[in-house]
């Protein structure tokens, strides 16, 4: 079947329905959606979103934060331009129904690790699922936007160096889909299950990145990915964040014998950079042989606790851990891919016709670690930049090419899924174990050798099957493991998140991205 629109959305997150909405205005929009319209990276973020709405806080000051977290990689002008539109992008997401918390003098604003402000807006500590909440509603009651649910894009369709929509599979059915597109934009969010160990939802993995790279555009500093210092250690809940915002807040990190460690590590102590905090915790693991450290929020009034974080101290409460008086056990695990498809600061990709916005690409905020809370800031204003960008350019192309319908070949039915489970487990260990917070030359290249053999495999049994949803992931997480592995190869030194035991030093000549190209 196809399936004719002017833009395609790919993903259903805070950059996909924001950009959506305003594509409806100009035209038909098809959003692909992998599962419900609320799975997505938008829904788990705790903490916020930063912007400078406070009388003493100024763009120089979130810019000067910006740029010390990116560790001399940020794109400045392009850490500018974003951070300029902030207040502006705060205030689409008030109109669009979006209650953040407040106090008596506006905005109640907290303030999480790097940031020298109070800046970060938020709804209690959960922020993303209030974002997510406004959008869904908003969505789910315009005209011109078809959601299509439980469907997950296969590949981009380029035609004449021009992206024109793409084969997407019906999760239910089993049929692939036709979507031609005037354009497309890829809001697929991040990758964190391409580790072991991750706070991320089940859908990130990787998707918009893989597609984008095996169509042509360029993808850039995948070797910088941000791991969250502090993650629920419960065999029960391996996914839970355990925001920053506590922190931000007066929490204090401490080995199991309640000795603090951070002050002795950092002068920001507790409110170091996610990457200084996160080494710091590998650190103490390895050293103490420890499986986690503690965060503690007991010197803190109970009912200030629960007021600002509720869901956290309900979740680890249902767990048997009363954070108001119990120290929470935590370790790092993979949060936020800094990388990705290479993106000006419209979301314009290397490819005409195709545009990306949110996690999925790399616009030059970030650089070599990302400044808390800056994620759903530069989600919003670059997905409300592509909009228009987009909608400009399907106002002034000709007609899209034609795009052949699916065709599955010689391919099979699966009778064996079991290889997908365990080619799946085998990427995500070797990338925890030789591609996490520490490297090394040896580890880099054990996981290069391991993934070779891994990705032969898995080209081999997706050109004989029939493709599926579990296929389709592990293709792409396997796409993406590679591209990670192969920029933390080429870059010679150690930056931000990219940290190699072997060139430890922050080298001047490498300051610089890592750009690949199919």
């Amino acid at each position: 079947m196809a399936i004719d629109v002017d833009f395609l959305v790919i993903g259903s997150g805070l950059a996909g329905l924001n950009a959506a909405l305003r594509l409806a205005e100009h035209g038909r929009v098809a959003v692909v959606t992998k599962r419900g319209i609320g799975d997505s990276n938008t829904s788990w973020a705790q903490g916020g979103i930063a912007s400078v709405v406070a009388q003493d806080d100024s763009i120089e000051t979130h810019l000067a934060d910006t740029l010390t977290a990116g560790a001399g990689l940020c794109s400045e002008a392009a850490v500018r331009s974003i951070l300029q539109d902030g207040p502006q992008a705060i205030e689409r997401l008030v109109q669009l129904g979006v209650a953040f918390d407040r106090n008596e003098a506006g905005f109640d604003l907290t303030r999480e690790g790097g940031h020298s402000r109070r800046r970060v807006l938020h709804a209690a500590d959960m922020t993303g699922r209030e974002i997510a909440r406004a959008l869904e509603t908003q969505a789910a009651a315009a005209s011109g936007v078809t959601i299509l649910r439980d469907h997950i894009a296969v590949d981009l369709v380029a035609r004449d160096d021009r992206c024109v929509g793409a084969y997407v599979l019906d999760s239910t059915s089993g049929d692939v889909h036709t979507v031609r597109a005037k354009a497309t934009l890829l809001a697929t969010g991040g990758a964190g299950k391409v580790y072991l160990y991750t706070s991320n939802p089940d859908v990130a993995t990787g998707d918009g990145v893989a597609m984008a790279y095996r169509a042509g555009a360029r993808v850039a500093n995948m070797e910088f990915f941000q791991f969250h210092p502090t993650c629920l250690y419960h065999p029960h809940a391996r996914t839970f964040l355990i925001s920053e915002a506590l922190r931000g807040e007066g929490g204090v990190l401490r080995r199991r014998d309640g000795t603090a460690f951070m002050k002795d590590v950092h002068p920001l102590g507790d409110l170091a950079p996610r990457d200084i905090v996160a080494r710091a915790i590998d650190h103490e693991l390895k050293r103490t042989g420890d499986d986690y450290v503690v965060l503690d929020m007991t010197k803190l009034d109970p009912a200030f606790t629960v007021q600002h974080f509720p869901n956290i101290h309900a979740t680890c409460l249902a767990l048997g851990i009363d954070i108001t008086k119990t120290p929470i056990p935590v370790v790092p695990a993979a949060h936020y891919m800094c990388g990705g498809v290479q993106t000006d600061v419209r979301g314009a990709t290397s490819i005409r016709g195709l545009w990306a916005a949110g996690e999925v690409a790399c616009t030059g905020l970030h650089g070599a670690n990302r400044l808390a809370s800056n994620s759903l800031l530069e989600a919003a204003v670059v997905s409300e930049r592509a909009s228009r960008d987009m909608a400009g350019y399907v106002r002034e192309s000709d007609s899209s090419p034609r795009i052949p319908d699916w065709d599955s070949g010689k391919a099979v039915h699966p009778d064996e899924r079991i290889v997908v489970a365990h080619n799946w487990d085998e990427v995500r260990r070797a990338m925890w174990s030789y591609v996490g917070i520490v490297r090394s030359d040896k580890r880099l290249e054990r996981a290069a050798s391991r993934l070779q053999a891994l990705e032969q495999e898995i080209h081999e049994y997706y050109w004989n099957v029939r493709v599926f949803h579990d296929l389709l992931e592990l293709r792409n997480i396997a796409t993406v493991a590679s591209l990670i592995v192969r920029s933390a190869r080429q870059r010679r030194e150690s930056r931000g998140l990219h940290f190699n035991l072997d060139v430890p030093e922050t080298r001047s000549d490498w300051q610089r991205d890592t750009v690949l190209q199919r």
